[in-house]
C-alpha cells in the first residue's frame, strides 16, 4: 500500500461483486486494516489465545464431527455451489478447526492471534500486508483466465483459477483464491509485517451481532500490543 492510498480510501474503495451476492445473498465481508503492529515471534499472549481457541474448538467437536459445526457446514454447501469438492479444497475455516485437537499452528504472534480468533469465533479470516497491497480489496468471481502464485512442494507455481469460483484480488492479481481457501505468497504476512489487511467471511449462520464482536476482539487485542496500533473496519454486504 503506497503513502498516496491511505488505508481509509482501501476500505471506502473496496467492493464485493454482485455476481457474489446472487451465489449467496448471506454473504457479508468485514475488511479491517489494521496499522503499527509491532512485529514480533509467537508469545505468551498469543500462546493463550491459541490455547483458548483450541479448548472450544475441542468442545464443539465433541458435540459435532466438524462437517456439521453450523458455520463450517455452510461454506461446504457454499464450495459445492461454485463448482469445487469441499473435502478437497477446504475452506481455512475448517481447515484450522480440524488441526485444532492435534494443536493448531504457532507461526507468529500476528498470525497466531487472527488465527486463534478464527476458529475461537467459528469465522474464516485472511490476513494481507498491507505494504505489499495493491490498491483496494474486490472480491469476484473467476473468468477462469486469472492467474495466481502459490507454492506446491516448495516450488513456485503459476495456477489458473476455475471458472466461477470467487477469488480477492487487488489491482495486480489473485490474493486469495475459491474465497478463503488458498492465500498468495505475494501479499502473505511475514514476521516483519507491520500494517495488515484482515478480511472476515461471513454466512447465514453467523449474525452481524457475532460478526462485529469478533472484531472488536481482535482489534482490542491488537490494540493492546502498542499505543500506536490504529484499526479501522468496515462492513459489506446487501
Amino acid at each position: 500500500m503506497s503513502s498516496a492510498f491511505s488505508a481509509q480510501k482501501l476500505l471506502q474503495s473496496a467492493r464485493v461483486s454482485p455476481e457474489i451476492f446472487k451465489l449467496r445473498p448471506d454473504y457479508r465481508a468485514l475488511l479491517m486494516t489494521v496499522e503499527g503492529v509491532p512485529p514480533g515471534p509467537s508469545d505468551s499472549i498469543s500462546e493463550t489465545l491459541l490455547i483458548d481457541a483450541e479448548t472450544n474448538a475441542k468442545n464443539l467437536l465433541s458435540k459435532h464431527p466438524v462437517t456439521e459445526i453450523p458455520h463450517i457446514a455452510a461454506w461446504r454447501e457454499t464450495y459445492k455451489a461454485f463448482g469445487s469438492k469441499p473435502q478437497k479444497t477446504r475452506n481455512s475455516l475448517e481447515a484450522l478447526t480440524r488441526r485444532a485437537e492435534n494443536g493448531l499452528p504457532r507461526i507468529n504472534r500476528l498470525t497466531d492471534i487472527y488465527n486463534a480468533i478464527s476458529v475461537k469465533h467459528q469465522i474464516p479470516l485472511g490476513g494481507e500486508d498491507l505494504d505489499k497491497y495493491d490498491g483496494s480489496p474486490f472480491l469476484i468471481r473467476a473468468t477462469g483466465q486469472e492467474q495466481f502464485q502459490a507454492f506446491t512442494g516448495g516450488e513456485l507455481q503459476t495456477e489458473v483459477a476455475a471458472p466461477g469460483e470467487p477469488i480477492w484480488c487487488d489491482d495486480t492479481g489473485i490474493t486469495c483464491r475459491r474465497w478463503n481457501w488458498r492465500q498468495g505468497p505475494r501479499t502473505a504476512l511475514s514476521d516483519a509485517t507491520t500494517n495488515v489487511l484482515i478480511i472476515f467471511d461471513a454466512l447465514g449462520p453467523l449474525s452481524d451481532e457475532a460478526l462485529l464482536a469478533a472484531a472488536e476482539e481482535l482489534a482490542s487485542i491488537l490494540k493492546s500490543l502498542s499505543p500506536e496500533v490504529k484499526c479501522d473496519q468496515r462492513l459489506i454486504k446487501v
